[in-house]
């Protein structure tokens, strides 16, 4: 029986499992460890379209049952945890801030830095990336090469309910400071996210140029975008609902001149 098997067969009777289930636990931490290896993924793209491997976020939701509580040192911090951190940076190409912290599972590739941030179990960050001070990638969230996710930056995580996509940034992309990402919400290649930017799959998200939504919780490609809102009459008033607003389509395939890009927020009222 292979390794998705195993782990489809130990989901089936999840309630039976406890820490004293060593044999269970075993096959569970052999699939969270190619997670955290990087030779497998939570959701990968394949041809345009970002598929779940919905085995690999089982055994994710299975290693905290079978997982005991325990003391975790890291220089002067004690921690008390059911999962380990990640370790061997070094041999990783890996840069990490002190303050940073990612849980076994993740995987960051070469050239990653970790500001004082923290990239929980599943997630998957590529290299160039920079995880900036304060800013959380969530469980299973997947974030692509050369992105700069800006301070306080809240990416979302999901691990319920079966067969959702975790939220997904794509290459390319700058999110600006204190931006919320959730609810398996993504951000085409090469966006440009202003300050403050909330995205979810009940967002729509509003071309200015047309005033068309484009989609909901969907940013597309090379698009510079800032929080706004719509106005919505209600029996006690008129009332402004949150959207996201692309204000400019941007070159594709160019390098991102951040100066130039926060010269055009303020031009329209918003900073990066």
């Amino acid at each position: 029986m292979g390794l998705e098997e195993q782990i489809a067969e130990l989901w089936e009777r999840r309630a039976e499992l406890g820490p004293a289930d060593g044999d269970a636990r075993a096959i569970v931490q052999e699939a969270v460890g190619l997670l955290d290896r990087g030779e497998a993924r939570v959701a990968e793209p394949r041809d345009g379209e970002w598929v779940v491997n919905e085995w690999l976020r089982q055994a994710i939701n299975l290693l905290f049952p079978l997982s005991g509580m325990h003391t975790l040192e890291a220089g002067p911090f004690e921690y008390r945890d059911k999962i380990p951190l990640k370790r061997n940076f070094d041999a990783q190409g890996v840069r990490v801030v002190p303050g940073a912290s990612a849980r076994f599972g993740s995987f960051l590739e070469p050239g990653v830095i970790l500001m004082p941030s923290y990239v929980n179990i599943g997630a998957w960050v590529g290299s160039g990336t920079m995880v900036d001070t304060w800013a959380t990638v969530g469980s299973c969230a997947q974030i692509g090469r050369n992105v700069h996710l800006s301070g306080g930056v809240g990416i979302g995580g999901v691990l319920e309910p079966p067969g959702a996509v975790p939220v997904v940034v794509e290459d390319d992309c700058i999110i600006g400071s204190r931006c919320m990402i959730v609810d398996g919400a993504r951000v085409g290649q090469g966006s440009f996210l202003g300050a403050g930017v909330v995205l979810s799959p009940s967002i729509p998200v509003i071309d200015a140029e047309t005033g068309e939504e484009v989609g909901r919780g969907v940013v597309p490609p090379w698009s510079l975008v800032v929080q706004a809102t719509r106005p919505r009459q209600f029996a006690g008033g008129l009332f402004g609902l949150a959207c996201a607003l692309i204000i400019r389509r941007l070159p594709q395939g160019e390098r991102h001149d951040k100066g130039a890009l926060n010269a055009i927020l303020r031009e329209h009222g918003a900073t990066g």
